[in-house]
């Protein structure tokens, strides 16, 4: 490999060198950032040496220069990169992969070639200083009215820009694209006719803000942007086989709920934050707050618990400050200033916590029902650096304090929480107890029943050791729960606690002892019956042997529970219930004042943009996930940090950025325009950053099929519940977002129209594929569906063009165009034609049958069909 290094650079030496300062920008700083600048950065500086500007490498660092132009072979800057000692070679061992061949040969022409760069390169700042750790400035809005005759800030800080670079805005679109782009837009489905006439034929000058507010009311907005969050936030369902756990939880569904009554109800945006990170701390007894906490328990990973606290705190630091905090598990951040350690001291926040799951009201099986929540299990785990992210190499001579990173300056100081005892001690919930006293009380009476109603004097005796057993059990319940009830809600003195738990001793061993002599009877009467038993001799002598082996382990359990019985002094019962440690870390309530507090850099523009990215198509920052370093200063940064600070001070109310958003100009424009003046625009902003027009956006995926089934009637508007088999989306007729969505469990449809990942999904990727036509084409609920909305149509207007325009209003929520009229008149013709010879047709094997049958009239199915057609129009995917 040496021999190979030196006869390239002896080559290179030899050849004419044309490296120019477009060169280095091209080649040499891309390689350098990607390679070195981790070590020899703004960042971080091994041995005084930066390598990310032209003139700081010239320069050199502590032990001279790394350049020698005079014999550019010689450049320590060359020579350290094709070293084979791995104390010298550069990057360091561990820290990356050697540089390729071809990557030397690119820095060695540089060299080669006097190391040029431009005179103007900039030196890159401290990151300290970067655009988005220094605090949002609210500046004024420019005072430039829009076309609707008002200084809207939105639309002032947009305009501003388009007329210095004197670019035209382009118009209003018309109020039939308007009214459809709100309503997919807040409620996720489109109106109807009626609804789009209703808005069409109001000439009142606030009619577009009043059907904001109604749009805003509408609990189909929670689910809407219920959805959207649940993107951000990775929710997904239970994944397993059978009752098997392996990711996220049970009964995870009540998070999806709570998020999206939080929305419905505009619960503050800081608030959800602290609530899904710490409302065991917060509202320790509120069930409905603690629902929140499936955030956390949605990151279960039944393997390997440094996946589950790992994928905990990256996907917090990107969910809430937009922030690649996990770059540093392994080592320091190579572009932002975050430190290996305080990646650790952050994990250290969310060390003691663990998930439980909570017995609700009205079922008591666990996996049936329950309310899964967060809460510190260990507050005295130690978290531990790993060596090079190593899990089998940590560094426990150094256990780390939690804490968070420093380039944020704000103080991190939890404070322990004391817990109430319905907290500690979740059993105490009256409606367990009187659940559980109800089924024992059920037991007696039925054991009761049983004996007064038993006709054979051979079953009295077992019928009455079963009713002694049964009502011994519900004495030492009682029992049990006395003393449970003083321990934990009265917290009484340990002198007064122990007759209490003496006597729920005893009653609890009397109970197992009549349950021992119970499963005796019973064992001996299964014995007599093999014994008499007329099976052939092998199989009776087997049943006999079987049934004496259940006789002496039920005779020697007898003989236990005496014994146990006979002891006088001893405390130890069984609990009704679970004991939980009796005060929390604090940690993450304090992690969530840091995340909320209003001197915070990044929280209100992350969920800012998050907002603006799905109601325009493109956010103001790019990488929704990654504030930092690798991202340049926004386009519109005064208008992020605008909304940033508005969003704070109007009490975190995502309501009212909605609303802000919705009703400026901006939102409303045409998305496409023609004519000699927007040539220009598209010429100077083709990719409109400047938003001088609105962006063309694809339906997500669930808004598709949920508006298929809206524009036939048929949609099932229930909110909330249990999650729905995945399996049945052709079937039930529930929004989307209510399915199972979990790794290997999502509806087929929703895949094919890019769901998002239930993994991560930041920022929804749409496809163009062929297997998105056929999913609409062959559904068995698009095509049902189609025929149930052109039935409708003709009870309701059986004339041919009249039906054509309806079907346009309902599925495009536009009226067709002439040429599309006649299109549609001649495939009515054509195909009614067609379908009424069916001995001419031929059959498609293989299609999913359709819930409603096609129409026998051959008029009323080519109907059908142009519905179908309709609804696998791209007008009813796109957003325009």
């Amino acid at each position: 490999m040496r021999l190979f290094y030196i006869a390239l650079v002896l080559l290179l030496i030899a050849l004419p060198v044309s490296a120019d300062e477009n060169y280095y920008q091209e080649q040499i700083k891309p390689l350098l950032a990607m390679k070195c600048s981790a070590c020899h950065g703004a960042l971080k500086q091994e041995a005084d040496l930066r390598l990310d500007a032209g003139r700081l490498i010239h320069s050199g660092g502590a032990s001279g220069s790394v350049l020698d132009l005079e014999h550019p072979a010689k450049s320590e800057l060359l020579t350290r990169i094709q070293s084979d000692d791995a104390d010298l070679r550069m990057p360091p061992e561990g820290e990356g992969e050697p540089l390729s061949a071809e990557q030397v040969q690119l820095l060695s022409t540089w060299v080669q070639a006097g190391a040029k760069f431009p005179d103007a390169e900039e030196v890159p700042p401290d990151p300290r200083k970067h655009w988005s750790y220094q605090a949002p400035l609210k500046a004024d809005v420019p005072q430039i009215k829009n076309e609707l005759g008002e200084v809207h800030p939105i639309d002032a800080f947009l305009l501003a820009k388009l007329e210095a670079r004197q670019i035209a805005a382009a118009p209003l679109a018309s109020p039939a694209t308007s009214v459809r782009r709100l309503y997919l837009d807040l409620v996720g489905l489109p109106p109807t006719a009626d609804q789009q006439h209703a808005y069409i034929n109001d000439s009142s000058p606030g009619a577009w803000n009043h059907l904001v507010d109604e749009l805003l009311d509408d609990p189909a907005y929670g689910e809407r942007w219920g959805r959207h969050w649940m993107d951000v936030w990775r929710y997904s369902d239970w994944d397993g086989y059978k009752n098997e756990l392996r990711g996220s939880q049970r009964h995870i569904w009540r998070w999806r709920d709570w998020i999206i009554e939080s929305v419905n109800a505009d619960k503050p945006y800081d608030q959800m934050i602290a609530e899904m990170l710490a409302a065991d701390e917060l509202a320790p007894t509120d069930q409905a707050t603690l629902r929140a906490t499936g955030f956390l328990a949605r990151n279960f990973h039944k393997s390997n618990r440094n996946i589950w606290l790992d994928a905990t705190v990256e996907h917090t630091a990107k969910a809430f400050l937009g922030m690649t905090i996990d770059c540093a598990r392994c080592h320091d951040h190579k572009y932002d200033p975050i430190s290996q350690s305080e990646y650790y001291a952050m994990r250290a926040v969310f060390e003691p916590h663990e998930v439980r799951t909570e017995q609700l009201s009205g079922e008591a099986d666990l996996l049936k029902q329950g309310l899964v929540r967060a809460y510190d299990a260990k507050p005295n785990a130690q978290t531990y650096l790993y060596v090079a992210g190593n899990e089998k190499h940590p560094d426990k001579e150094h256990p780390l304090e939690p804490g968070l990173p420093g380039v944020i300056e704000l103080s991190y100081k939890p404070q322990a929480v004391e817990l109430p005892p319905l907290a500690v001690f979740p059993s105490l919930q009256e409606y367990i107890e009187s659940e559980q006293i109800q089924a024992a009380e059920a037991k007696v009476k039925a054991d009761e029943k049983k004996l007064a109603e038993s006709t054979n004097p051979n079953d009295k005796p077992l019928n009455e050791q079963a009713l002694s057993a049964s009502s011994a059990e519900l004495k030492a319940l009682r029992h049990r729960w006395t003393a449970d009830r003083a321990k934990y809600a009265d917290k009484v003195t340990p002198d007064k606690l122990q007759p209490l738990a003496r006597q729920a001793v005893q009653a609890e061993s009397s109970a197992k002892l009549e349950r021992a002599r119970h499963t005796l009877l019973v064992r001996q009467q299964s014995l007599k019956q093999a014994e008499a038993s007329d099976q052939p001799d092998d199989k009776k002598k087997a049943a006999i042997e079987k049934a004496r082996k259940e006789v002496e382990e039920a005779s020697k359990k007898q003989e236990e529970a005496a014994g146990l019985a006979t002891k006088q002094d001893a405390t130890a019962y069984t609990s009704v219930g679970t004991a939980y440690p009796v005060t929390s870390t604090g940690r993450r309530t304090a992690l969530a004042q840091w995340i909320t507090d209003r001197h915070n850099p990044l929280t209100a523009r992350v969920a800012v943009n998050h907002i603006w990215m799905r109601h325009f198509g493109e956010p103001l920052v790019e990488n929704v996930f990654d504030f930092g370093l690798r991202s340049p200063r926004p386009e519109h940064v005064e208008l992020l940090d605008w909304l940033a600070i508005e969003l704070m001070e109007h009490d975190w109310s995502m309501k009212h950025l909605h609303r802000l958003i919705v009703t400026s100009a901006a939102y409303r424009r045409a998305s496409s325009v023609s004519g000699k003046r927007f040539t220009v625009n598209l010429e100077q902003d083709p990719d409109n950053l400047l938003l001088w027009r609105s962006n063309v956006q694809r339906l997500d995926a669930e808004s598709i099929r949920d508006s298929v089934l809206h524009v036939a009637g048929s949609l099932d508007r229930t909110l909330g519940g249990p999650d729905i088999d995945f399996e049945q989306g052709e079937k039930v007729h529930r929004r989307s977002l209510y399915f199972r969505h979990a790794y290997e469990k999502q509806m087929q449809m929703l895949v094919t129209f890019d769901a998002a990942a239930p993994n991560e999904c930041y920022r929804r990727s749409p496809s163009i594929i062929p297997q998105q036509a056929l999913a609409l084409s062959n559904s068995s609920l698009v095509v049902e569906q189609a025929r149930k909305l052109a039935a409708r149509l003709n009870d309701a207007e059986p004339d041919t063009e009249k039906f054509i325009h309806r079907a346009f209003e309902a599925v495009l929520c536009r009226d067709c165009t002439p040429e599309e009229l006649a299109a549609c008149r001649d495939f009515l013709s054509n195909q009614s034609e067609r379908l009424s010879q069916p001995e001419s047709l031929t059959p498609i094997a293989g299609v999913a049958k359709a819930g409603v049958p096609a129409a026998n009239n051959s008029t009323q199915r080519a109907r059908e069909n142009l519905v179908h057609v309709l609804f696998n129009h791209n007008d009813f995917v796109t957003v325009r």
